[in-house]
């Protein structure tokens, strides 16, 4: 059976030292900062600080923009191993948030032409950490023997198990950015009230409770979990954050003790997301039930750990 090579655009927020651990290639799109200035997007803290970056884009957060890797940086990404007569698996951002799913077809064509391999590019639905898990996932499946085909299979009959458990501190940043729907009943910052998150089927986030406090928000989100998460003692679970670490680290610390996963890694949300996510975020991500079309259960089995 042939090894392929897994290409996920930089929207999976995966460091390098994990994009290397479970060999996947990365694909950069492009950062718009103050000042007009373009750069590459990125996966450290090289250039500028977690907490620099986030106490500006607070300050000033319609100066900064994304777009996605365009068709011949896809295709330029692609290009080495397919020349190499490996298959190629492409995952991208959500294709309701980004053209990155499109380019990368486009870039499958030309590819496929001109090598004859075979190129699947999977639509994760899904940004972010959330995103990078399920690159992991197809990792670990390829060290299982699973073929490129089997994978990519897999991924397009799993994606929607891909869980977001978490709540975001103020919802203007995702609201203006069409990253949350129904924005306008939960549009700002509401002070004291954790809004709390779950994907939803096209690849967005939806508020489906509110906590009053982190204590209640801890709690609900733990049993949340617990309704909703399969297998965890053999998962690896991210809890991605944007400037909320110590939040992150206490997360971290009831989810080890409650489902004793296989890993929890705490996960920055490097510019590529945090543009449009902005400061606030503390959420888990993990492989659960499938999620409902209309989120009722998960609406319903979350409120009812909130007392709603």
């Amino acid at each position: 059976m042939s090894k392929f090579v897994i290409i996920a655009d930089s929207t999976c927020d995966l460091t390098k030292e994990l994009a290397e651990r479970y060999d996947v290639k990365i694909v950069y799109g492009h950062l718009a900062f103050p000042g007009n200035k373009e750069v590459k997007a990125f996966l450290d803290w090289e250039t500028v600080s977690r907490d620099e970056f986030y106490n500006d884009l607070k300050k000033r957060p319609d100066e900064y923009s994304t777009s996605p890797a365009n068709v011949e940086e896809f295709a330029e990404a692609m290009d080495k191993p397919a020349s190499e007569g490996l298959d190629v698996l492409v995952m991208t951002i959500s294709s309701g948030i980004s053209g990155a799913y499109n380019f990368a077809l486009q870039a499958k064509e030309v590819i496929c032409k001109k090598y004859g391999v075979r190129v699947s590019v999977i639509d994760s639905l899904r940004f972010g950490p959330g995103f990078g898990l399920m690159a992991i996932y197809a990792s670990l499946m390829r060290d299982e023997g699973k073929s490129m085909e089997e994978t990519a299979a897999w991924l397009e009959d799993n994606k929607n198990r891909f869980h977001q458990a978490g709540w975001l501190d103020d919802l203007s940043f995702v609201a203006k950015k069409g990253r949350l729907t129904h924005a306008k009943a939960f549009f700002g910052t509401l002070a004291g009230v954790k809004p709390i998150g779950e994907f939803d089927y096209n690849g967005l986030t939806t508020v489906i409770g509110k906590a009053k406090g982190a204590k209640n928000a801890y709690a609900a989100l733990l049993s949340y979990i617990e309704g909703t998460i399969e297998n965890p003692e053999d998962q690896i679970i991210f809890i991605a954050q944007t400037n909320r670490l110590p939040q992150a680290e206490e997360y971290k610390k009831m989810i080890e003790e409650k489902f004793h996963p296989k890993a929890v890694y705490i996960k920055d949300v490097y510019p590529n997301c945090g543009i449009n996510i902005g400061p606030g975020l503390m959420a888990a991500y993990y492989v659960g039930k499938p999620i409902s079309k209309d989120l009722s259960f998960e609406k319903e089995l979350l409120n009812k750990y909130l007392g709603a």
